[in-house]
C-alpha cells in the first residue's frame, strides 16, 4: 500500500468542505466606509477602485448597500468641512461622523464602530496635537496627554451619536483608559473599545491617505506607531491596552503582519481583529486590472489566510464582494 496518496482522499470535492479546517464568513468582516461632509455626491476613490467618498445624506444608503451583501458591521471615518490644530471638528456635534451615526442608527440595525483618531481632522495631518516647532524639527511630535483629552471628547460624542464601538487608532499612549474612563462617566459602560493596539508605520497606508484626506503636512509617525521591526514590541503595547480595558484588538496592517496576528492569538484571549489596509486592497485591485491574477480568488485568500493565522475579525475594503461570494 502506498501511504504517501492518503492525503488526497480529504481533497475530492464531496469532503474537502467538511474538513476545512478554516473559513471565512460574512459575519467575520467589517465594512470601511468613508463620509465626507464637503460633498454633495459620491466621489470615486481613484486610489481604491469600487469605493467612494460619501455624503452625509448617502450614508444610510450606502449601510444598506453593505449590509445587503450579508455584512452586519461597518466601521465610520470622516471627513470634516474644515480642520484646524486640534482637530476640533472631530468632536463637533454636528461633525462628519455624528451627523451620518445618527442616521444610520435611526435606519438600519447594522453595528457601528467609528474611528477615534484626528489625522482626518488636523490642519496638519498627525493624530494629535503636536508640540511646539514640530514642523521643523524631526525629532518632535505629538503632545501626548493633550492628545488625551481630545481622544475623550471624540469617543463620546460618537458614542452620543449612537455608535455602538470606539476605535481608537492613533496609537497615543494611555489612549484606551483614558477613552474607557469617559465613556463610563458619560453613562456609556456598554460601549465596547476595539483599539488599534498593534499598529505599525507602515508603507501599505497611501490610498487610505487619499481617501481620508489624512496625510502628515510635515514628517511622519513613525514616534507614534510601531517599528515594522519589532514584535516582540506588539505584545507589550497590547498588554497596555488590555490593561487598560479594550474590548478587541486590531492588528494593522494585516498580511505583512501575519506573525504579529499568530502571536497575540496565543497570548491574549480577547478577539482578534486584523485591518486588510488599503494599500494590500489597492496592490490587488492593480494586480488584476493587468491581468495578472483573479482578484475574488487572491482576495478570498488574502482573507482566507488572515483568519488562519488567528484573526476573529478582518476589516477590510473587499468585505462586499468577498460576502457577495459567500
Amino acid at each position: 500500500m502506498d501511504l504517501t496518496e492518503r492525503p488526497r482522499r480529504l481533497r475530492t470535492d464531496g469532503v474537502r468542505g467538511l474538513v476545512s479546517e478554516t473559513d471565512v464568513r460574512a459575519d467575520d468582516l467589517i465594512a470601511p466606509i468613508f463620509i465626507d461632509a464637503t460633498a454633495d455626491e459620491r466621489a470615486e476613490i481613484e486610489s481604491m477602485p469600487r469605493h467612494e467618498r460619501v455624503p452625509v445624506e448617502e450614508s444610510v444608503a450606502r449601510v444598506r448597500e453593505i449590509t445587503d451583501t450579508g455584512v452586519e458591521a461597518v466601521m465610520v471615518f470622516g471627513i470634516p468641512e474644515s480642520k484646524d490644530a486640534e482637530g476640533s471638528r472631530a468632536w463637533a456635534e454636528d461633525g462628519a461622523v455624528q451627523r451620518a451615526v445618527r442616521r444610520i442608527t435611526a435606519e438600519t440595525d447594522v453595528y457601528v464602530a467609528t474611528d477615534v483618531c484626528l489625522c482626518e481632522y488636523t490642519d496638519h495631518g498627525h493624530c494629535g496635537i503636536v508640540e511646539e516647532n514640530a514642523a521643523t524639527d524631526p525629532e518632535l511630535t505629538v503632545r501626548n496627554d493633550a492628545t488625551l483629552d481630545r481622544l475623550r471628547r471624540i469617543a463620546v460624542s460618537h458614542a452620543d451619536a449612537g455608535a455602538d464601538m470606539l476605535a481608537p487608532s492613533g496609537m497615543i499612549d494611555g489612549m484606551v483608559g483614558a477613552i474607557r474612563d469617559a465613556l463610563d462617566g458619560a453613562g456609556y459602560e456598554d460601549r465596547s473599545i476595539m483599539s488599534y493596539a498593534a499598529k505599525y508605520n507602515s508603507a501599505f497606508y497611501g490610498p487610505f491617505r487619499d481617501a481620508a484626506d489624512g496625510a502628515p503636512a510635515f514628517g511622519d509617525r513613525r514616534h507614534y506607531q510601531m517599528d515594522p521591526a519589532n514584535a516582540r514590541e506588539a505584545v507589550r503595547e497590547v498588554r497596555l491596552d488590555v490593561e487598560q480595558g479594550a474590548d478587541v484588538l486590531i492588528v494593522k496592517p494585516a498580511l505583512a503582519y501575519l506573525d504579529i496576528v499568530s502571536t497575540l492569538r496565543a497570548e491574549f484571549d480577547h478577539p482578534i481583529a486584523a485591518y486588510n489596509v488599503s494599500g494590500e486592497y489597492a496592490m490587488l485591485q492593480a494586480a488584476a486590472g493587468n491581468g495578472w491574477l483573479s482578484l475574488e480568488e487572491a482576495a478570498y485568500e488574502s482573507l482566507l489566510s488572515i483568519k488562519r493565522a488567528g484573526a476573529d475579525l478582518i476589516l477590510t475594503y473587499f468585505a462586499e464582494d468577498i460576502a457577495d461570494r459567500l
